[in-house]
């Protein structure tokens, strides 16, 4: 039987942070990383836009705000070290309309009130000098935003975590965990690994796995699927870099954008955001009757569901019509053509869900006892932060763990 000091279930881009993390401080600890699947990264951490976020969302106080903040800039200096390439290209959010113009201003206020440099409110010529193609009343520029490959980041934090002497398990997806005296034994697909302490990063099986240890049930995790349509490459100069609407402060997800990509050039056109019929639904049939029936079943979604349902059903139209979905890019970049655009690939995001309906906007980790933490919620920007993520929850363990 495998045996570590501690375990963390999960190498996405937190997993490995969160371990790379307690390596650096703990040398000697025997360390390894679970994932069920054959590689690393391969959910949210490699279905993501690839977007450095500045900060500028989060209310200001919360821990989004704070290590959004931090992370960025900390995640700039860690990937010129590695020699890994970014774009710090900047981002304009742009108001279509007058009536977006008080949630524009509010905007402005929490990214300056949220430590973000360099933000600055910008009028229509000014934004036509930025994005020639893009049209609005006014926008807030935010020079500071930038793109990276953040698969080229969590090969890189593997890569760390190795030299330090951890241990990266692929194929050891967690079936079942037991708590035992002195010890915590996990039961994988490929057999039994004990452990002193455990850090659950699960990110879309984040609450299945707090429940394999007894965890609180709540809060929930509900799949949304983002797809995506990719800009006809002879036609990239109609973005170029990342063009952004003024998001509904009541939905958590950003609405359709333009978003370069570090990788290839390419220009990413969306996402949408609707339920995913399955945690793992990349595709729009792609259905798991255990997951969708679970996101029906709770009452915390049908309450979600009978707040939102016009904006859902506003969703599903535009995620099966291509003419629905040119219309809302048209709003930013009125000279786009249904020519334009071709098909490109999709993410699934783990949305928390408290059983009143509400949306969890921040990060959330909690402890159970002395053995276990759980990241229960850190979606987007869950990788912008992840060294800042990594630095709270390693400090979370400390303390509950009694290490030193």
């Amino acid at each position: 039987m495998r045996s570590y000091d501690v375990v963390v279930i999960g190498a996405g881009i937190l997993g490995l942070a969160v371990s790379r993390e307690l390596l650096c401080r703990f040398p000697k600890m025997r360390l390894g990383v679970l994932d069920k699947e054959p590689s690393i990264g391969q959910h949210q951490s490699g279905h993501n836009s690839g977007v450095l976020h500045s900060g500028i969302y989060y209310a200001p106080g919360s821990l989004k705000a704070k290590l959004c903040v931090q992370g960025q800039r900390e995640l700039y200096e860690y990937c010129e070290q590695k020699g890994i390439p970014t774009d710090r290209c900047g981002k304009v959010i742009v108001a279509s309309n007058e009536s977006e113009l008080p949630r524009l201003e509010n905007l402005l206020q929490r990214g300056t009130a949220n430590g973000v440099q360099g933000l600055e409110m910008i009028g229509p010529e000014r934004l036509r000098e930025i994005e020639p193609h893009c049209v609005g009343v006014k926008a807030i520029w935010s020079p500071n935003t930038g793109i990276v490959d953040f698969n080229r980041v969590n090969r890189a934090y593997a890569d760390d975590v190795l030299t330090a002497g951890g241990e990266v398990l692929p194929g050891y997806g967690v079936e079942k965990i037991s708590d035992r005296p002195g010890r915590v034994v996990l039961e994988t697909t490929a057999g039994e690994v004990e452990a002193q302490h455990v850090i659950a990063c699960a990110g879309l099986h984040a609450d299945r796995v707090a429940r394999l240890t007894g965890g609180p049930p709540d809060p929930r995790i509900v799949p949304f699927r983002g797809d995506y349509w990719v800009l006809r490459p002879d036609r990239r100069d109609l973005a170029r870099n990342l063009i952004y609407p003024v998001p509904d402060p009541a939905f958590p997800f950003l609405g359709v954008h333009f978003t370069r990509r570090m990788d290839d050039g390419s220009v990413w056109l969306g996402p949408n955001a609707v339920l995913a019929f399955a945690r793992e639904g990349y595709r729009r049939l792609d259905i798991r009757p255990r997951d969708l029936g679970e996101a029906l079943a709770f009452r915390g979604f049908q309450r979600l569901a009978g707040k939102f349902w016009q904006t859902g059903l506003q969703e599903m139209v535009r995620d099966f019509s291509k003419e629905a979905f040119l219309k809302s890019l048209q709003v930013y970049v009125p000279e786009l053509t249904m020519a334009d655009l071709l098909p490109g690939p999709s993410g699934v995001r783990a949305q928390a869900l408290a059983a009143d309906g509400s949306l969890v906007d921040d990060f959330v980790f909690n402890t159970q006892g002395n053995r276990i933490v759980h990241v229960r919620n850190a979606p987007s920007p869950g990788a912008t932060s992840s060294m800042a993520i990594a630095r709270e929850i390693a400090n979370t363990a400390v303390q509950a763990f009694s290490l030193s």
